[in-house]
């Protein structure tokens, strides 16, 4: 366990607008003024401080938001995406070119995973499916033209948590980046600590908090988010994955209660799973000790944030699966919906919708039961009261022992 504080990072990072507002003012303009032809000439051979030439490249508004997700990660320097997938894809059409290879987590993210299968192809980079806890299976799977090591954190949706250490120490023997999306361990996880090369974040989950705007993020050494942004060869500048200004500023100003908000849903998630699992529910939770990952999340973890506010439950069959869902909708647990990181609790089946653009023979290789429920705890006040409504279900679809 680790005693690095983000949040303390993140709430040192201050700054002002024109006027001395507690908030940065918002910068609501595509394309900014220059007093002299010269160093608008000089701005499009290489970036200057506190100088911005149009909004695709940068602006001021989501430079405030970039530099404190960078203190977030404890990384050099970060950019804001339109959406986790377009750091994803930005990031990996920035180092891979047409023949280049990636090696990739199997338990994934479906929109990722259908990024890597049936996308990338495409444009001749292949990905190498592998189960990532299997250290000598990713050796194995090296070749000359392998660039990237892809995994998350923390899986979606089966928890698995990725040993990022040794990882780091294949990527660094071949000379190949570690790329790690650490959306669902936010503040829990500093990848970058461990090893990472390079931390991508959906913004749109636990950062933001609101569940109400599409986001993302890239956060890495200064060099590689100077490539990302050249005006001739970046891949997030000539791409254009633009995020609003104004949603920059929003997801600022509620990124200041993530610790907060974090040790609240695991909290949450950290009771549920105990009491679930009293009652002989199969359950998937990093915070339980007969979890897979659970020594390992230990070893990596920031101290004081928990074990993250996500879990699954696997009811066995889709029917079970739907039926239980419907009851904790109806017993107002929360919202059947996917996405995660939000106040209320949302929970949905990742084999028919998040997970769905994998293979159903695929996804029981990887042990992805069609009638698991993936769960994104809320910040309820009295968890207590709410696992009586989930308890109440369980034992109407007969999942109660």
């Amino acid at each position: 366990m680790h005693h690095f504080d983000p949040s303390k990072e993140i709430q040192d990072h201050l700054v002002f607008g024109e006027y001395g507002g507690v908030n940065p003012s918002i910068t609501d303009s595509s394309t900014y003024t220059f007093l002299s032809p010269e160093k608008m000439k000089e701005l499009f051979v290489h970036e200057i401080e506190g100088c911005f030439l149009y909004s695709r490249h940068w602006n001021p508004t989501n430079k405030n938001l970039a530099d404190v997700l960078a203190r977030l990660e404890d990384s050099e320097a970060a950019i804001v995406t339109s959406s986790g997938m377009s750091a994803i894809s930005s990031t990996i059409l920035q180092i891979c070119n047409t023949g280049d290879e990636v090696i990739s987590s199997r338990t994934i993210y479906g929109g990722t995973y259908a990024l890597f299968k049936n996308f990338l192809p495409k444009l001749g980079i292949n990905v190498k499916f592998v189960d990532i806890l299997n250290l000598e299976a990713v050796r194995t799977s090296i070749t000359d033209k392998t660039k990237i090591i892809y995994c998350e954190s923390v899986s979606n949706p089966l928890l698995e948590v990725a040993d990022i250490p040794n990882l780091s120490k294949i990527a660094n023997t071949n000379n190949l980046k570690l790329m790690v999306d650490n959306t669902f361990s936010p503040i829990s996880i500093t990848p970058l600590h461990l090893g990472a090369h390079i931390v991508i974040h959906s913004l749109t989950k636990f950062i933001n908090g609101t569940s109400d705007c599409v986001a993302g993020c890239v956060c890495s050494t200064q060099e590689f988010i100077a490539d990302l942004m050249d005006i001739n060869s970046g891949a997030a500048m000539l791409l254009g994955p633009v995020l609003d200004s104004y949603r920059a500023a929003s997801i600022l100003k509620n990124l200041h209660t993530l610790h907060i908000r974090i040790k609240k849903h695991s909290e949450n998630a950290l009771f549920l799973a105990k009491e679930l699992k009293k009652l002989g529910c199969k359950v998937f939770y990093p915070g339980l000790p007969n979890h897979n990952g659970y020594h390992l999340m230990n070893e990596l973890m920031n101290e004081g944030f928990g074990y993250g506010g996500m879990l699954a439950v696997d009811a066995g069959d889709i029917e079970t699966a739907d039926r239980f869902m419907v009851k904790m909708q109806d017993e107002k647990v929360g919202y059947l919906a996917v996405s995660l990181g939000y106040f209320k609790t949302l929970f949905s089946s990742p084999g028919q919708s998040t997970s769905s653009e994998i293979p159903e023979e695929e996804q029981r290789t990887m042990g992805l039961s069609e009638g698991l429920v993936r769960i994104s705890i809320g910040l309820d006040n009295d968890m207590a009261e709410t696992f009586k409504r989930i308890k109440k279900c369980l034992n109407e679809v007969g999942l109660c022992k």
